[in-house]
């Protein structure tokens, strides 16, 4: 069996967000900080994250947040408040105080809805949105006028090269739902790429919906909420 880690309380504490380092001493006044049933009252003490618990209740999530997000229209993909109404405004305050900070494998424009993965594992952040882990993202597109058999052709053929860019886009994988709307599959993840590739054949997309990322898919789950997943998924 894997010896589990031990750290100072006052950075456990830290880290996943209850306090400062410097509030941490105050913290355990205030707070029952216990390790099998063995109360802390010095913040320099070390302790394994997993066997504490705050007031008679497990740390929260002290091995990491991996959360599937079914994203509303209207929130933005940034930890920047000027940008407008942020994802992260729909979890736990306190997550956002946990070091590292978590943060969505990949954006999703203001206006498009659907599954964002969202983690304070940063090598998991970085597989998930790497295009060298080919993982596929399925979208839900409804456009302005019908989709045309030689557009469907252009957008699965690996050909198209988007304006701005020198490589072409990866093929897609792409599904007739009816004349203005389909679904369609990729492995990459360029800036604003759906709506590029639609306008690049003359349509503009009116609704834009990511319904699976992976194996992991948003239906289910209701506009705004989350579920927590497994790191050993």
């Amino acid at each position: 069996m894997t010896e589990k880690k031990t750290e100072r309380i006052d950075k456990i504490l830290s880290n996943l967000g209850y306090c400062s380092r410097s509030q941490a001493a105050a913290f355990l006044r205030k707070h029952s900080v216990q390790e099998s049933k063995t109360h802390i009252k010095d913040p320099s003490c070390k302790a394994a994250a997993s066997n504490l618990t705050i007031n008679g209740e497990k740390i929260d999530h002290p091995d990491g947040i991996f959360i599937l997000l079914n994203k509303p229209a209207g929130f933005v993909c940034s930890h920047d408040p000027s940008e407008g109404t942020l994802i992260y405004d729909l979890l736990p305050e306190r997550w956002m105080r946990r070091n590292p900070v978590p943060s969505s494998a990949g954006r999703l424009d203001k206006d498009t809805t659907g599954i964002l993965l969202i983690t304070d594992d940063t090598k998991l952040i970085h597989t998930l949105s790497s295009p060298k882990s080919n993982i596929e993202k399925l979208y839900l597109v409804t456009v302005d006028k019908p989709i045309s058999k030689e557009t469907a052709e252009l957008l699965t053929a690996g050909t198209l090269i988007l304006q701005g860019e020198k490589a072409p886009c990866r093929p897609a994988k792409l599904t007739l739902l009816d004349d203005n709307r389909c679904e369609i599959t990729l492995t990459e993840g360029k800036y604003h790429q759906v709506k590029r590739m639609f306008a690049a054949c003359g349509l503009q997309v009116l609704k834009l919906h990511r319904r699976k990322f992976g194996e992991y898919c948003v239906d289910g789950i209701e506009e705004g909420e989350y579920r927590e997943i497994s790191f050993c998924s």
